[in-house]
């Protein structure tokens, strides 16, 4: 086992051939939301969520350094809304490509923003911010949680979305 302090003198990875590699990951599709500072909605689409711990109930989430993370920065908190496969107009939307007459509809939730087509809701408080390359990771305690039994999330596969059932 190499040893952390070590240095290896490897080539650069190209980020292009590090993309593709990843993409070939199946995920889900998610939207994290929090409030700026004038109450206004900030969000953005994210596929990097996971559980940490079942006791206390705790996430991990990467977010781009931004104004997502700047919203999240001052209310220290966040809500992750999973989205069903019926919903890439409203994960195109947060990923910066609007949809044109598109208007997510939102509900509150202890505060926080709350998408309306979520199947999976997660109000969320941050224990600790860790700071990696151009993104901040997020360890969050989750505070509240929801669901509905929907058996069709939005998935991304090989940079496409896709469907359990078939791709969108």
């Amino acid at each position: 086992m190499m040893n952390i302090k070590e240095k290896v003198d490897m080539p650069e990875l190209n980020p292009a051939e590090f993309r593709h590699a990843a993409s070939r990951f199946t995920t889900g599709v998610t939207v994290i939301t929090s409030l700026a500072r004038n109450k206004e909605i900030i969000g953005m689409t994210a596929n990097s969520f996971m559980t940490v711990s079942l006791s206390p109930p705790t996430v991990l989430v990467s977010v781009m350094n931004g104004r997502t993370l700047n919203a999240i920065e001052h209310s220290g908190k966040f809500a992750i809304n999973v989205l069903p496969a019926a919903a890439k107009d409203i994960s195109n939307h947060f990923a910066g490509r609007p949809v044109p007459g598109l208007t997510p509809d939102f509900a509150k939730s202890r505060g926080m923003p709350k998408l309306k087509e979520a199947i999976a809701y997660f109000d969320c408080r941050i224990e600790k911010f860790i700071q990696v390359a151009d993104h901040t990771l997020l360890v969050a305690k989750v505070n509240d949680c929801c669901y509905k039994d929907v058996e069709d999330p939005l998935i991304f596969f090989s940079s496409q979305y896709h469907s359990l059932n078939a791709e969108i």
